[in-house]
């Protein structure tokens, strides 16, 4: 976590966006209320193709099966993404919705998780009646480290280049992107950083940042951690969630 801290003092101009992460997510929800947010796929204030807002992004999940931890990060133009993009849940795992992001898929996505599913068949469920399945970037993983990822079929012109690539316990994801290098500069960094999870990821958001990530620019940025841990005196678990938004 420290060394994480310190990327994140060195690419303080990423929290240019800190002022923004309240407001601007209920604005972008399209008049949708806080009940709407627990809503299934196919949710109906998302149904208007016309006004579903998009974000430009690039991003990485990942898990460590061995301390139980889960993680997601992603960085963007898009002010706010850490609020739009990124899911974890402890003892679950953790998922990203981008492009025509769709933020009720979230909690679902990782309820469908819990339940067992497969993390494919959580993404076949979710696109299954869903109009605008071809606008989707999604990415997915479980804690025994079993990711999907779903490239979207139609994405927008300015998109540019999209993708995802995926390795042991992680994938990385993006689109409206300079070009193929910033994934794959992602994926080399998360393998070959050292430190904590938090570590990697942020080493990801860094190197895809520094090979041209977003290629309308840098304005936001924002990472979620999970850990379920096991209280000794009384065998229960309990469970820690911290999301750092830039």
């Amino acid at each position: 976590m420290e060394r994480a801290l310190k990327f994140v003092v060195r690419y303080l101009p990423w929290a240019v966006s800190l002022c923004l992460t309240i407001p601007f997510p209920l604005a972008m929800l399209n008049g949708c209320n806080r009940g709407d947010l627990r809503a299934v796929a196919g949710s109906a204030c998302l149904q208007d193709s016309s006004q579903t807002p998009v974000s430009g992004t690039f991003s990485i999940v990942a898990v460590d099966p061995n301390t139980g931890v889960c993680d997601s990060a992603v960085a963007s133009k898009y002010p706010a993404v850490g609020k739009v993009v990124p899911y974890v849940r402890a003892g679950v795992g953790a998922f990203c919705t981008q492009h025509w992001h769709n933020p009720p898929w979230g909690e679902h996505a990782l309820d469908l998780l819990a339940k067992g599913d497969l993390p494919e068949a959580v993404l076949a469920e979710l696109l299954r009646d869903d109009p605008q399945r071809d606008k989707r970037q999604l990415a997915i993983i479980d804690m025994a480290g079993r990711a999907a990822d779903r490239n979207p079929a139609n994405a927008d012109p300015s998109g540019i280049w999209w993708g995802a690539a995926s390795g042991r316990y992680y994938a990385c994801q993006g689109n409206t992107l300079t070009g193929s290098g910033v994934i794959f500069v992602m994926a080399r960094a998360y393998e070959q950083t050292k430190g904590s999870l938090a570590d990697r990821l942020m080493a990801a958001l860094v190197a895809g940042d520094k090979a041209g990530g977003d290629h309308r620019g840098r304005l936001a940025a924002g990472m979620r951690i999970a850990i379920r841990r096991a209280l000794t005196a009384t065998g229960s678990n309990c469970t820690w969630t911290r999301a750092m938004m830039l």
